[in-house]
């Protein structure tokens, strides 16, 4: 009886500690938000068509502002963009993007993104070839 006792011990303790560790989805982790968009639009100096596109945290610990951008089906990385960190006071059910106010000739430029449930994102600079309206203000 005693000769199994720390084998009981380390099976109890192993039950235990896997209860307290979170679990983690790959999405909430690197918030993976697929977008689709009817129109061009730029992320900092990438013009893009319109399209599906999907958005991702690089998989890093210590740098939790560096935005990946893939194609669609998310085989083909298009742009890695060093973003700014971002807040808002309430968080939403869904992912949030705004857009910076350009001309109708520009594409419009990706402002800010917030993935659903989080009060914490990034933001994108607006794109050197850009000319803002007379204000900036992001919209929806």
């Amino acid at each position: 009886m005693f000769r199994n006792l720390p084998v009981f011990a380390a099976l109890a303790s192993s039950l235990v500690g896997g209860v307290f560790v979170p679990s983690l989805k790959a999405d909430e982790w690197n918030k993976k938000t697929d977008i689709t968009v009817s129109q061009r639009f730029a992320v900092e100096d990438t013009v893009l068509p319109a399209g599906h596109y999907i958005l991702r945290l690089l998989n890093s610990s210590s740098n939790r502002d560096v935005v990946e951008i893939y194609d669609g089906g998310g085989t083909r990385l298009i742009t890695t963009i060093l973003a700014i960190p971002a807040s808002r006071l309430e968080a939403t059910g869904d992912p949030k993007l705004s857009f910076y106010e350009t001309p109708a000739e520009q594409p419009a430029a990706l402002h800010t993104w917030f993935y659903a449930g989080d009060t914490s994102g990034v933001e994108f600079l607006l794109p050197k070839h850009a000319t803002p309206t007379a204000s900036t203000v992001p919209t929806n």
